[in-house]
């Protein structure tokens, strides 16, 4: 990641709403993250079944609940998943057009953005306790890595913002 200048915060409240004060490549990288989220959302391959669940966990979760689960998911996932798509599809044109968000649309950005963290949290096996400093720089994965600890901090400062 560029670094960045320091007078100004990555997420800021002004008085017209959140501005994101990202270098250009930062948010061409989270708009094209954002693109694959939905892919997966969207095609929910079978492969893909470990970072579904991570998206869209169980309500219920003993396996006497089987079936409050089965009827759960037969209410409810449809709306789920139409909601985690349209806050991609919000967060996505608002950053690539540059625009200010609202307490709304700011409110999508950390649901768009957990969406990509917990999707790459799920393939690189990150636990509660994952230290970005104990990542080897030979690390085959390390870039990977650097990125799930960006988002972390992104969602990090964006409820600061949210919190002001």
């Amino acid at each position: 990641m560029a670094r960045r200048k320091a007078s100004r915060p990555v997420i800021e409240r002004t008085p017209k709403g959140f501005v994101v004060n990202l270098d250009r490549e930062e948010i061409e990288l989270l708009v094209r993250l954002l693109g694959e989220l939905r892919a997966l959302i969207v095609d929910q391959d079978p492969r893909h079944d470990a970072i579904m669940r991570r998206l869209f966990p169980p309500a219920y979760h003993l396996a006497d609940d089987a079936e409050a689960e089965t009827e759960y998911q037969r209410l409810m996932r449809d709306d789920l998943v139409a909601s985690r798509l349209s806050a991609v599809n919000q967060v996505e044109s608002l950053l690539a057009n540059g625009e200010v968000m609202n307490d709304e649309a700011m409110q999508a950005f950390l649901q768009a953005l957990n969406g990509v963290r917990l999707v790459l949290g799920t393939l690189l096996d990150v636990g509660e306790m994952e230290d970005p400093n104990e990542i080897d720089d030979d690390h085959p994965m390390v870039g990977e890595h650097h990125l799930y600890h960006f988002l972390s901090y992104l969602l990090e400062v964006s409820i600061q913002a949210l919190s002001e």
